[in-house]
């Protein structure tokens, strides 16, 4: 196995034989991330990620699910991605599930049938980080998407019956936004509606356009208890069926798990629970 630079994976992939079908992210501009900034964005040769693959199936003897690995690896082309999940069937017989991360842009140049396609030789999760719902908050964090563009690509997804996971940041419109982060990522989600959501914590990282930001009073974090009550807005606003949501990853405040709608009031007891035993509401958002 051959791996270049610092690997990074969704939380539900921890127990994943990961391999690099490409090498960083082809978008590689958002203001809040320094997670590819080493790396000059290429695709792998299928011929090396093949070779890869015929490693680990050396070294490992029972491999229940594959990731495929950096920043949007659906970015292949279709024919290279069935020839890659092709193989995995060949010498994993074994493995249960193939996920990737995939931005709308990658899973909108793709036609609902190559989707399928791909679903139907393994694919079986895809990861795609939209951050927020607020069209000004995606302007400001240069995803160089908006809110229509991300629902198209998550109403594609579902319609391919791959599992959809979206992932949302509290806190990435800062103070001024709490209100707009909340809803409008509720009604993206509820547009969509996925068969999970993640929701993490904006961590200020040294050297992106963000944390500069910071450190020149231009954009203010918010605190942990603005977190929860943004994350409470957010939840009380969701209307969707079946949806995994976990907010539970090392960056969040407190852990949160369950399934929307069903357990909603249970995980708005939950946060008011958390507020109340650390007895803070900040005056200027009273009646959130």
């Amino acid at each position: 196995m051959k791996y270049e630079g610092m690997i990074y994976r969704p939380p539900s992939e921890a127990r994943s034989l990961i391999v690099q079908a490409t090498i960083g992210c082809a978008h590689n501009k958002c203001t809040f991330c320094s997670m590819y900034k080493d790396k000059k964005f290429r695709i792998r040769r299928v011929e090396d990620i093949i070779k890869d693959l015929e490693s680990a199936r050396e070294y490992y003897k029972n491999i229940k699910r594959i990731f495929l690995a950096d920043g949007d690896a659906l970015i292949l082309k279709t024919e290279d991605l069935l020839r890659i999940l092709k193989h995995i069937i060949k010498i994993f017989p074994e493995c249960e599930r193939v996920g990737i991360y995939a931005t709308p842009r990658d899973i909108l140049n793709k036609s609902v049938e190559e989707l399928k396609a791909l679903k139907d030789n393994g694919l079986g999760i895809m990861y795609m980080g939209i951050e927020s719902g607020n069209d000004t908050i995606l302007d400001k964090i240069n995803k160089e998407i908006d809110s229509k563009y991300i629902i198209e690509a998550g109403k594609k997804a579902k319609e391919s019956r791959i599992d959809l996971s979206v992932t949302l940041i509290s806190g990435i419109g800062g103070r001024e936004y709490i209100k707009n982060h909340a809803i409008d990522s509720a009604k993206v989600i509820n547009a969509i509606n996925p068969d999970y959501v993640g929701l993490l914590t904006l961590m200020l990282e040294e050297g992106t356009e963000l944390y500069n930001d910071y450190k020149y009073g231009d954009f203010n974090p918010l605190s942990p208890e603005e977190v929860m009550l943004e994350t409470r807005l957010f939840i009380e606003n969701i209307e969707v069926n079946d949806c995994v949501f976990r907010s539970n990853h090392a960056s969040n405040y407190i852990s949160l798990k369950g399934v929307l709608n069903r357990d909603k009031d249970r995980l708005l007891e939950e946060i008011d629970e958390a507020l109340k035993e650390n007895n803070y509401k900040p005056e200027g958002l009273r009646g959130l």
